[in-house]
């Protein structure tokens, strides 16, 4: 399986910076940033993806992902939102990117 975020960030292998944490869900600054601005926001357990996952969760994750984003429109004037499915997802657990400026 392929899941960074399990056998990386969520156990401990891979030092990360938070941004924000609650018993369900992690932010992070991303450990190998696209972007200048590259934040992370996961469940901290495992889910496949967007379509795998329960309603009570998925409001929680948006709502952080929403506060986080804010953070980064107030602080920089503009702020992506991204989600991927299928092979368009690398690590298989679910995950939204935030992210402001041009690529790296």
């Amino acid at each position: 399986m392929n899941d960074f975020y399990c056998e990386q960030a969520l156990s401990g292998n891979t030092h990360i910076q938070k941004v924000f944490e609650s018993d369900n869900v992690l932010a992070f600054h991303h450990t190998r940033p696209f972007y200048p601005v590259h934040i992370v926001v996961i469940p901290k357990y495992h889910v496949d993806s967007l379509l795998s996952v329960g309603d009570d969760l998925l409001i929680e994750l948006v709502d952080v992902v929403r506060r986080v984003a804010t953070t980064i429109l107030e602080e920089h004037g503009a702020c992506r939102v991204l989600t991927n499915l299928g092979e368009y997802q690398e690590s298989k657990h679910l995950h939204w990117h935030l992210a402001f400026g041009d690529p790296l």
